[in-house]
């Protein structure tokens, strides 16, 4: 796809979200909660600690559907805890919509992925495994508590829980990881987001689901909407690029809105 054939079709996909939103008309009060997913940590643009990107998927839907206000309080690293105790108390209690992405941290997905980028097979495998138990086991207690403190400080907000993508594909032949491992990996993720859903759907929330934007787009596709390991900056390993925030997570964000 040639240069210019990009930015018409950007300025036509902008267009098409923003007349479609009713945020401009509703005058919403927007508030981004949660990780490195939300705050935009693998596109460009980051800054201050919490590495906050104009091109996440939360700024993008608030520079395109004007919304009254827009509180901008998800943080790179971030933990339930962290979102409960730090970003939740720092919130607009008026706020009619509130996005949020978190859990990853949680389960260990940096040390997963450090564990099966450097370790063998059976390793990384035993690694997902022993995160596949914490998610089962001590995440949904923490996601409960987590989604009570936001309904807590603002009991009218329509909250938006997004998943996380399947991070690999696991049909590419050349790889900076094997096939077992990649297939292990996003075999975590599914449990992963399959337990966010239950206790967001459970809690009265709309749970908003990326995986199928993603599929073909996986680290080592031809055309990823991830980045794959990446030395300077570091932290932009397996995270969205620009088009994984503008092509995978803003559609889900934007159809859950309407």
């Amino acid at each position: 796809m040639g240069r210019l054939t990009v930015l018409v079709f950007s300025s036509v996909l902008a267009f098409t979200f923003a007349a479609a939103s009713p945020a401009q008309a509703a005058g919403v009060d927007y508030v981004a909660l949660g990780d490195s997913y939300s705050s935009g940590v693998g596109a460009p643009g980051q800054s201050g600690s919490c590495l906050r990107s104009n091109y996440s998927y939360a700024a993008q839907w608030a520079a395109r559907n004007s919304p009254a206000t827009f509180q901008f309080l998800a943080c790179s690293g971030a933990v339930t805890d962290d979102v409960r105790n730090t970003q939740v108390p720092a919130m607009n209690s008026g706020a009619d919509l509130i996005s949020i992405t978190v859990g990853g941290n949680d389960a260990g997905f940096a040390p997963t992925v450090l564990t099966c980028l450097t370790s063998s097979d059976a390793t990384c495998t035993a690694k997902v495994a022993a995160g596949k138990t914490y998610v089962a086991n001590t995440l949904p207690g923490k996601l409960d508590a987590t989604y009570t403190a936001i309904k807590s400080k603002a009991p009218g907000a329509k909250v938006v829980v997004l998943s996380y993508p399947n991070i690999f594909d696991t049909s590419a032949a050349i790889c900076e990881m094997s096939a077992t491992k990649r297939k292990a990996i996003n075999s975590g993720a599914q449990a992963l987001d399959d337990m966010i859903k239950a206790r967001a759907t459970a809690a009265g929330f709309t749970f908003a689901d990326v995986r199928s934007n993603f599929t073909g787009h996986g680290v080592c596709a031809s055309k990823p909407y991830l980045n794959g390991l990446t030395i300077i900056p570091p932290q932009n390993s397996y995270h969205p690029n620009t088009n994984g925030y503008t092509l995978g997570y803003l559609p889900a964000l934007t159809s859950a809105v309407s």
